[in-house]
């Protein structure tokens, strides 16, 4: 019995008190906890670390409408008091984007962004990420244990969305570093300093990188919203700094993240693994099977109640934050049959899962980040068949940030056994 199930005996209050403090144990395995308060606590008046007043929403129906309700803002500079609370001043400059912007700011935005994220954009990068992916796994030694998250997981998407957006290769390993120190960071004040170090760091360096494209223009996708600031007038400085840093955060850590859940599962689950490798067309269904199982996005990014809602019977109070728990909603047994299966020929998982979101803010990445999965995880087994965990799943260990948007682990170490 873990200190804190000494501390409560009654189940949906230890569940809750797990969802609020994002205890270890229970960060390595939610789902129980979530399941506890589908049942009982569907929308849960939480106290996490940051100390501002959170309701949680658990089920698939209440979420899938949470997220798309427009009583629910993703502006957080209107809730500005809870901003200060939880980020502190230094994450407001980086945050004046399309994911923190409610109609109309968010329509014109993602309009924008849309017009310079186009699919043939994206289309056109295919044999790029091959060929990204293929030397990333020449780097990685068969019949050696090696750590897939920093060797392959990591440096694929960083490298695909720093292409894509203009970074230079020489500087990307250091806007990795400051993304992660924001990945990581807590809620204590020497976690706050160091967000805020890291924070002013990439905004002065997104700032110089923007007036180094302004000078010498070429075919990436930050050169198009220089030209369209440029020519209509339809950014701020402010926002284009901020539309850069999100783009790079989140087209990169949430398929980081999920490679490596994807990995690590099918290697959990060997039979599901068989029927992908006999059977490759399964692979673009076992992806959404993975993103619904266990996806990356554990929960949706913070939202705050313009004005008092009930939902599910449980009233949040104008102002309160809303936080809606993606990887709880997508193993909900209202939803999905046997949602605790891991099953990659499961019938009507992608026009299902939340793992994108729904509604104005489904993630703009998805085309991206599914071809990503797709041919990271067909190039991996193919060059090592014989890929194997390199520790028992009770080693395994899980990001432990309080309260986390991210579901991942902490180290992947694989034996790649090429034969």
């Amino acid at each position: 019995m873990t200190q804190l199930e000494q501390e409560i005996q009654d189940p949906t209050s230890l569940a809750v008190a797990a969802a609020s403090r994002g205890c270890p144990v229970y960060r390595a395995d939610p789902y129980p906890v979530y399941r506890q308060l589908r049942e009982t606590a569907p929308v849960s008046r939480l106290t996490p670390p940051h100390g501002v007043e959170t309701y949680l929403i658990t089920r698939y129906e209440d979420a899938k409408a949470a997220l798309a309700d427009p009583r629910i803002s993703k502006d957080m500079y209107a809730a500005i008091d809870a901003y200060h609370t939880i980020f502190g001043d230094s994450s407001i400059a980086l945050d004046d984007n399309m994911l923190f912007s409610d109609p109309p700011k968010h329509t014109r935005l993602r309009r924008i962004v849309n017009r310079a994220f186009t699919p043939r954009r994206i289309e056109v990068l295919r044999p790029r990420i091959q060929e990204i992916t293929d030397t990333l796994l020449d780097n990685c030694a068969a019949d050696e244990v090696v750590d897939l998250l920093p060797a392959f997981a990591f440096p694929l998407p960083l490298k695909v969305i720093c292409e894509l957006i203009g970074v230079p290769e020489e500087e990307r390993d250091d806007v990795q570093e400051w993304c992660s120190v924001v990945a990581r960071t807590g809620f204590s004040k020497g976690d706050k300093d160091r967000l805020a170090d890291a924070e002013s760091t990439l905004h002065r360096y997104f700032q110089e990188l923007i007036a180094r494209k302004r000078k010498n223009a070429s075919d990436d996708l930050l050169s198009d919203l220089i030209r369209t600031q440029d020519e209509q007038g339809s950014l701020t400085d402010g926002e284009l700094v901020s539309t850069l840093w999100i783009l790079l955060f989140a087209g990169h850590k949430t398929t980081a993240y999920l490679i490596g859940n994807a990995v690590y599962n099918l290697l959990t689950h060997r039979d599901q693994l068989q029927r992908i490798t006999t059977s490759p067309e399964l692979l673009p269904n076992a992806i959404e099977e993975i993103i619904r199982f266990d996806g990356s996005v554990e929960n949706a990014t913070f939202r705050h109640a313009l004005e008092d809602i009930t939902i599910a019977g449980t009233l949040i109070p104008k102002g309160s934050l809303v936080q809606i728990a993606i990887t709880s909603a997508n193993r909900d047994p209202e939803r999905f049959e046997s949602p605790d299966d891991f099953d990659v020929t499961r019938q009507g998982v992608q026009s299902n899962h939340l793992g994108f979101g729904t509604g104005p803010h489904y993630c703009l990445g998805a085309p991206l980040a599914r071809m990503e999965m797709q041919l990271a995880l067909t190039s991996l087994f193919d060059r090592f068949p014989r890929i194997d965990l390199a520790e028992s799943p009770k080693e395994t260990e899980w990001l432990t940030v309080p309260f986390p948007a991210f579901r991942g682990l902490k180290r992947l170490p694989v034996m790649l056994n090429a034969h």
